[in-house]
């Protein structure tokens, strides 16, 4: 392959209370970011390799792009050919627009301290949770990847999840390069998982069931829907890079009219049910108010919001719209950002920032009672009890630290006679 051509790291000033590249990539919402032991989080995406680092005070990035010899990836089919999405390659290192890349991709021009605070206002539980977990955000991807993603989430784990979406590049997505000799592979496109030997060659890399959803939803994608039918489902409001945004309706209980028919018509295809539909809806097509609940967000909902007993004792079609509308009239029309800000804080990657861990050590220590003349009392013993507490915590900046607590006490203790 040739060689690759990399951009200078550039960076531009953002709060990890306004973004946390280190919980909002790994709280499942994309499965194809690689942390490497530098800190450096790097995925191929809009026909480049996208590099990011992160300080306290501003997010750096670097994009490595093919060269014109190598073929560059096209994008899913299901995006319209006005879409900047169909000519991702155009972008090179000398027209680099990888800073509105990664603007767009972050939802950057959001001001999430205001929406916490919104969220907090309104509900007392945000509000004791989400400071140990600012900088959240949602991720514009494509409602592609979204899909094949959560096709894949199907009575999984975001480790599995993250191997299965990486053995599906690796077999069928176009390599962009090598960094670190690790290849970049992007993902597929519809198209290229409609082979009628697919499914097998799936089944044998560990998608169990899951092969033949992916298989056969990729067909209805590109050979039974209209071009750019996928993407066209999208929040208005949330458009595809270099679109210019429209009014969406307004908010209503159930949420907008257009989330609604997105959700209803993501449901006619293989492997997709509510939970799926609206994980696609909210981080693959921008709508804000998607509920997605799982079992964690059940949990969350019956420990934090009671629900659980009378009508909704399970989780039926009916609890799940009402946990849906419960939680869209706590937070309005962006409930799904703060909807994944407890899903996070609820996940045992990050129970630590949470809970803290207590370490108990007792050193008993037996010394024979003496009178006020040093001479020892007949009976009885003193029992010198020292214990030691040590608290793990997170700071603001999610870093542990300890906390040391020392206490010592005594008492007298009476010997058993023989």
């Amino acid at each position: 392959m040739a060689p690759l051509r990399a951009t200078e790291w550039r960076k531009f000033p953002v709060s990890l209370t306004e973004l946390c590249i280190d919980t909002s990539l790994r709280c499942g919402q994309s499965f194809r970011w690689r942390k490497s032991d530098g800190g450096i989080w790097s995925c191929a995406l809009h026909g480049r390799i996208l590099s990011l680092r992160q300080d306290s005070t501003h997010l750096h990035y670097r994009a490595i792009f093919p060269t014109p010899s190598c073929p560059l990836p096209t994008p899913p089919s299901s995006s319209p050919p006005s879409s900047p999405s169909n000519t991702p390659s155009a972008a090179g290192p000398e027209e680099d627009d990888t800073a509105e890349l990664v603007r767009h991709y972050f939802n950057l021009e959001t001001n999430l301290t205001s929406l916490y605070r919104q969220w907090s206002s309104a509900d007392l539980n945000f509000e004791t949770k989400a400071p140990k977990f600012t900088g959240v955000r949602i991720l514009r991807q494509s409602a592609w990847e979204a899909l094949v993603g959560f096709i894949c989430s199907s009575n999984n784990n975001i480790a599995r999840i993250s191997q299965m979406v990486e053995k599906l590049c690796l077999t069928y997505g176009p390599l962009l390069g090598h960094v670190a000799s690790q290849p970049f592979h992007d993902l597929p496109s519809p198209a290229a998982l409609t082979n009628p030997k697919v499914e097998d060659r799936l089944r044998a890399l560990g998608f169990g069931y899951r092969a033949k959803f992916l298989h056969q939803t990729a067909i209805m994608v590109a050979e039974e829907r209209p071009l750019g039918w996928l993407e066209s489902l999208r929040n208005p409001e949330n458009p595809l890079l270099g679109h210019v945004a429209a009014s969406a309706g307004e908010m209503e209980a159930q949420g907008r009219a257009g989330y609604r028919t997105a959700h209803e018509q993501l449901l006619e295809l293989q492997g997709v049910g509510p939970k799926v539909a609206d994980c696609v809806c909210l981080m693959g097509l921008g709508w804000g108010e998607a509920v997605p609940v799982d079992t964690h967000v059940w949990q969350i909902a019956q420990r934090d919001y009671r629900f659980g007993r009378g009508k909704h004792k399970s989780l039926t079609k009916a609890t799940y719209d009402a946990v849906g509308d419960h939680f869209r009239s706590l937070w309005g029309k962006e409930a799904g950002w703060a909807h994944s800000v407890l899903f996070t804080a609820d996940l045992r990657a990050f129970a630590e920032r949470l809970v803290a861990k207590v370490e108990v050590k007792d050193e008993d220590k037996l010394e024979e009672a003496k009178d006020t003349d040093g001479i020892p009392a007949p009976g009885l013993t003193l029992m010198s009890v020292a214990r030691t507490t040590i608290k793990r915590e997170a700071d603001e900046a999610g870093i542990e630290v300890a906390v040391v607590d020392d206490e010592r006490t005594q008492r007298w203790k009476r010997r058993r006679r023989v």
